[in-house]
Formats: C-alpha cells, sequence, structure tokens
C-alpha cells in the first residue's frame, strides 16, 4: 500500500511539471497558431484530471491505512490507535503535517481539474491557466514528496500507534481543516486567472469577471473552515474563549480580509471599471497569505498550541514557493503596468469610492494584524531579545478599522436614493436611539465603546432594510453579508464586556450563586470511553421563575499520550451561554483509612454573553456568499441561452 500511494504521489508530481513544461513552451505562440495547439490543450486537460485523480486515490490510500491500524506507515503510528473511533481516525488523515500537505495537493489539483471543464474561457487563456495550476500543483507535490512524504515507512514495525492528540479528536475537526484548505487553495485559482490574463496577448477586460466566482467560492471555505474552527475552540478546549489571536489563527485571518479586500474590488471593477490593478495586488497578495499561513504552521518560527511541525527545512522550503511565487507575480505585473486600465473615480459619494475605502480599510488591517503576528519573530530575530505581542494590542488595533467600515457599510444601500440626505439623517437618529435602548435595558453597567457598537449595528441594519422595503432583491446577498458583520461586531463587544466568570473549589453538596442562579455540586461519576477514562461530574442549575437544569461537564484521561482533557458543559440562553468546566481535582486523606479520596475540584463557572451572534454572524457569512454564487450562476445561465438564441438566429 505504501508503496502504491508514494507511486501515485510521483505521479502528481511528475505529470504535472511535465504539463507545466509543455504549457509554458507553447505561451509565445499560442495567440498566434491557436488552432495547431488544440492537441496540447486537449492533453492538458485530460492530465489535469488524471493528476487530480491520483491525487485522490492517494489520499483514499492513506485514509485505509488509518482505518486497518497499518502501523507500518510512520504518519498512521504517530497519529493514530487501534482504540481510536472511526470518525477520529478519518480526522487524523489530515490532522498532522504530512496527511495535511497531500489533503493540499490533491486540493490544489481538484480546483485545476474543475476549471478544466470549464467552456467558457477562451481556448489560449483557459490553456494558460491550467499550465500556471499545473505549476503549483508541481511544486507542492514535490515539496510533500521531499520534505513531508505521508508514505515514509517505520523502520521497526511498532505493535500499536501514538494516538491522536486529543485536542485533534472530535467530529468537527473532521471539517475544519479542509475546509480551511479549500479556502487557501481556492485563491491559487484567483492568481491564475490574474497572472494568466497578464501573459495574454492583449489583457482580456474579461478576467475580473471569469475569475470573481472563484474568489467567492474560496472567501465561502475559508469563512466556514475559520467560523467552524471558532466553535470548536470554543466548546471543546474548556476555556470559553473563541479567538485568542494565536499565530495560526491569525495565519486564517490574513487571507481571509485580504481575500475581503479582493471580492469587493473584483465587483468595483466588474461594475464599474475601477481599481484593476488592485485586482492584480490583491489577487497575488492573497494568495501569498495562504502561503505565509502554511509556513507559520509548519516552519516553528512561531510558537502555537495549531504547530503540525517545527521543522526549518520545511519552513526554508515553502519560503522557496512563496518567493517564486511572488517573483513571477510581481514581474509580471510590472511589466504590464502600463497596459492595465482602468476608470477613474470621479465622485467620492459613490459606489466605487466606498468599495475603495473597504479596500482599504481591509488592507490596513490585514497589515496591523501581519505586523503583531510576525513582530515578534523579527524582533528576536536582529537579537534586541524575546517580546510578546498579545490580544490588547490586536483588540485596540482592529477596533477603529471595524468602527469605520461599520459606518462606510450603512451608507452603501444610499448611495444611489432620491432623498439620501434627509434619510441618512433619519436612520441615523434612529440607530442612535435604538442602539441606546435596546444596549441600555440589557445591563446596568454601560460601557461607552459597546454602545457606540450598538448603535453602528442598528445603523448597518436599518440602511440595508430599507433594500429589502424598496424590494432590491439584488442586493440581498450584500445584505446578509453586511448585517454579519454587525452581528458580528456587536456580539463580539458584548462578549468582551459583559461576560462573567467565577472560579471555585468545590465538593459534593456545594452551593454558589452566580446570576441569580444557585449552582449546586450534586456528585462524580467515573466511566470509560472508547480510549479514554473520564470522571462526570453533576450540576443542577435553580432560580426563581425559571426552569432547573443539569449541566455535567467532563474530565478525560487518555493513557496513551497521558493527557489531561476538560469538557465543558454549555447551556444555551437568550442572551448568551452558561458554561462550566471542571478543572483540577483535589484529594483529601480519609479519617477512617491511610487512603486518598477525591471529594474537590475546582471549578469554573461562566456565563458567555452574546456568543451565539458570533456565531450567526458566520452564518450569514456564508449565507450572504451563497446566494452571490447562486446569483451569478443564474446570470451565468441566461447569458449562455440568449447567446444560444442570438447564434441560432
Amino acid at each position: 500500500m505504501s508503496d502504491l500511494g508514494l507511486f501515485l504521489l510521483i505521479l502528481v508530481a511528475v505529470l504535472s511539471t511535465a504539463m507545466s513544461f509543455l504549457g509554458l513552451s507553447r505561451f509565445r505562440s499560442l495567440s498566434l497558431h491557436l488552432s495547431s495547439f488544440e492537441p496540447q490543450q486537449i492533453l492538458l486537460t485530460k492530465t489535469c484530471r488524471l493528476v487530480f485523480l491520483c491525487a485522490l486515490s492517494a489520499l483514499v490510500l492513506l485514509a485505509y491505512a488509518f482505518l486497518s491500524d497499518n502501523f507500518a506507515l510512520h504518519y498512521v503510528s504517530s497519529h493514530s490507535n487501534s482504540a481510536l473511533p472511526v470518525f477520529y481516525k478519518v480526522a487524523a488523515v489530515w490532522g498532522g503535517h504530512e496527511g495535511s500537505m497531500l489533503f493540499w495537493v490533491m486540493t490544489l489539483a481538484g480546483w485545476s481539474a474543475v476549471i478544466s471543464y470549464q467552456r467558457c474561457y477562451p481556448q489560449s487563456y483557459q490553456f494558460k491557466v491550467l499550465t500556471l495550476m499545473n505549476a503549483l500543483v508541481a511544486m507542492f507535490a514535490w515539496f510533500t514528496l521531499f520534505t513531508s512524504n505521508p508514505f515514509e515507512l517505520n523502520t521497526v514495525l511498532p505493535s500499536e500507534g501514538r494516538d491522536l492528540n486529543p485536542m485533534l479528536q472530535d467530529v468537527a475537526l473532521i471539517f475544519h481543516p479542509p475546509l480551511l484548505y479549500l479556502g487557501y487553495v481556492g485563491y491559487s485559482t484567483v492568481l491564475a486567472f490574474a497572472l494568466a490574463a497578464l501573459w495574454e496577448k492583449e489583457i482580456p477586460t474579461q478576467w475580473v469577471e471569469w475569475c470573481q466566482p472563484w474568489a467567492m467560492g474560496a472567501w465561502l471555505f475559508l469563512t466556514l473552515g475559520i467560523g467552524l474552527g471558532s466553535w470548536w475552540a470554543y466548546y471543546e478546549l474548556g476555556w470559553g474563549g473563541w479567538w485568542f489571536w494565536d499565530p495560526v489563527e491569525n495565519a486564517s485571518l490574513l487571507p481571509w480580509l485580504s481575500g475581503t479586500a479582493l471580492c469587493h474590488t473584483l465587483l468595483a471593477n466588474r461594475y464599474h471599471g475601477v481599481l484593476q490593478r488592485w485586482c492584480y495586488v490583491l489577487a497575488l497578495m492573497t494568495f501569498s497569505l495562504s502561503i505565509i499561513g502554511t509556513f507559520i504552521v509548519r516552519s516553528g518560527v512561531l510558537t502555537s498550541v495549531h504547530a503540525f511541525a517545527v521543522d526549518p527545512d520545511k519552513g526554508i522550503a515553502l519560503l522557496a514557493i512563496l518567493a517564486l511565487v511572488l517573483l513571477v507575480g510581481l514581474g509580471s505585473f510590472v511589466l504590464r503596468l502600463d497596459e492595465i486600465r482602468s476608470a477613474s473615480l470621479t465622485h467620492w459619494w459613490s459606489a466605487p469610492f466606498l468599495m475603495l475605502i473597504a479596500t482599504g480599510l481591509l488592507a490596513i488591517a490585514a497589515f496591523t494584524v501581519g505586523m503583531g503576528t510576525f513582530y515578534p519573530m523579527l524582533y528576536t530575530l536582529f537579537g534586541f531579545g524575546s517580546i510578546s505581542v498579545g490580544a490588547p494590542y490586536f483588540n485596540s488595533m482592529i477596533l477603529p478599522f471595524v468602527f469605520l467600515g461599520m459606518l462606510a457599510l450603512g451608507a452603501v444601500p444610499l448611495i444611489k436614493h432620491k432623498n439620501r440626505r434627509p434619510i441618512a439623517l433619519g436612520l441615523a437618529l434612529l440607530s442612535i436611539l435604538l442602539g441606546t435602548t435596546l444596549y441600555r435595558l440589557q445591563v446596568d453597567n454601560p460601557v461607552l465603546w459597546v454602545q457606540l457598537f450598538w448603535t453602528l449595528g442598528c445603523w448597518v441594519a436599518s440602511t440595508h432594510l430599507l433594500c429589502l422595503l424598496e424590494k432590491k432583491t439584488r442586493a440581498i446577498p450584500m445584505l446578509m453579508a453586511h448585517l454579519g458583520l454587525a452581528f458580528l461586531a456587536v456580539g463580539t463587544a458584548m462578549n468582551a464586556e459583559h461576560s462573567q466568570e467565577i472560579a471555585k473549589k468545590m465538593a459534593p453538596g456545594d452551593t454558589l450563586t452566580f446570576m441569580q442562579w444557585q449552582v449546586t455540586y450534586q456528585d462524580i461519576n467515573w466511566a470509560i470511553g472508547p480510549n479514554y477514562t473520564l470522571e462526570k461530574a453533576r450540576f443542577t442549575w435553580q432560580k426563581e421563575g425559571a426552569s432547573s437544569f443539569i449541566m455535567e461537564p467532563e474530565r478525560r484521561h487518555y493513557p496513551v499520550r497521558v493527557m489531561n482533557m476538560s469538557e465543558p458543559a454549555l447551556h444555551g440562553l437568550w442572551n448568551g451561554d452558561l458554561y462550566v468546566t471542571l478543572g483540577s481535582k483535589f484529594s483529601e486523606q480519609s479519617h477512617s483509612a491511610k487512603s486518598y479520596a477525591v471529594k474537590s475540584y475546582a471549578v469554573k463557572l461562566q456565563f458567555k454573553a452574546y456568543i451565539g451572534w458570533i456565531w450567526l454572524a458566520a452564518l450569514m457569512f456564508v449565507m450572504g456568499s451563497v446566494l452571490a454564487l447562486v446569483s451569478r450562476w443564474k446570470e451565468r445561465r441566461v447569458q449562455s441561452v440568449e447567446s444560444q438564441r442570438y447564434t441560432l438566429a
């Protein structure tokens, strides 16, 4: 099995490399003698599909090795165990560095194969796009072969595996990494579309329209991946937070911010003909940030709880790939810079101008997050010692961008309105009144910046709901996504300032008061899981005028990895979650015997205000992008039908 998997991976690398050289050798004369290159076009498209099938087959073989407990493979023995549940064995396929890189190669080949089936692009242009995609597949396939081979055999056959990291033993981890990789790698298609346009004899004006759905699709997957990862960290890790500003979290946020700016820039160029140079720059920047994120996870240059590997050789190889991508991308852009034409911005109160503001804010926010992420590394690199940059920096630096962004978002629906000034003034006053009222009714100790975010949230909601009242159905995707930002901002502000917590040592029978709730620690039970033992405590919550309920947090011990994990218990309320974590246990000596019995635990009770609004925001982002893609698909269908009618006529 290992030989077959390795052979398939080598085949992926060799075929994609051969197709890259074939395509590059034909670029100069392709547009002059297109008909003579039809066999090469057919060969290229069929090879793209074959490469994808080989990569997919290699991944399936690796998954089978996990499911069959084939500990002869070093990667399987390092991340699995015969007692590991089947779901987690699937998650383990991409739960480590080697498997995740194989999935990366498969995803890259998959995007390339999907492009090969498209028939809406000029033949010479599609040829260049597929050649560029093959070049990227080749680079990452060779990287995987030489530095991250998942089919490497153990020198000594172990009788049992080391088990998967207990933190990764969760159903959400089956989907979280693949969604992230689909987003990261998806931006390679946008880069290929942009470079292919620059390599055409005459830069096609339609390239922005062609790559827009690919950019939106990549953004959709990346949003899903980040949202699911944040939700997993919240309910699984036991700390009660949803974003830690960890370097790897930031590594996923950087291409998301850049990709959001890219989607807005593509829209501005498609409908208004502006910001075309920004489109090229952001296409290159977004995929480069995806590679940088991969570098952070796998090089070990930045300490992170998410890191897969600490290997400088892998980091150097990834930096070499990044350098080549930047060299080719920037070189192509500079050489054709004078030929890139865009319409000029004629009025400050216009959709293109607001999109320019949004793009600028997102780009500066990405730069700010990047500086905070990499500054400790640069500080150490230049011999100044060590320094850490934490949440206070990121929170204080990002808040102004969110504030300005929401202010601009609220103005978008009013741009083309005839009576925009009186309507804007009326909605602004309504937002101040409504936001202040809604906030003050809930809290006794209001905080100014939180009240400001409530006001801005009402401002965005009121102006965008105006689109529905005016039956502007085409604006629904925009409305969903922009309202998502309003929910995210308000939910984050409330969660930061109005969450509560208490930590106390509790023994069975103890009762404490938390937010008018009487919380009683009833008892503790022990049980055995498939690959762990657990202690489950039972807490009853009672409050006058409300139904009582039980919460049962757990502490699990994984003997193979020799790790303890807290599994928190959650109970949802209309304005947040109640969250219980079972911490360290305290043993006390029995008076009747020379033995120690567990009598009490460190218990942490938390109320996470408005945490549900954060997940709702992620859902609205996803729904908005799905609706935009469906709208785009319908639009293309209509154009195709009209084109066929015109041809028949």
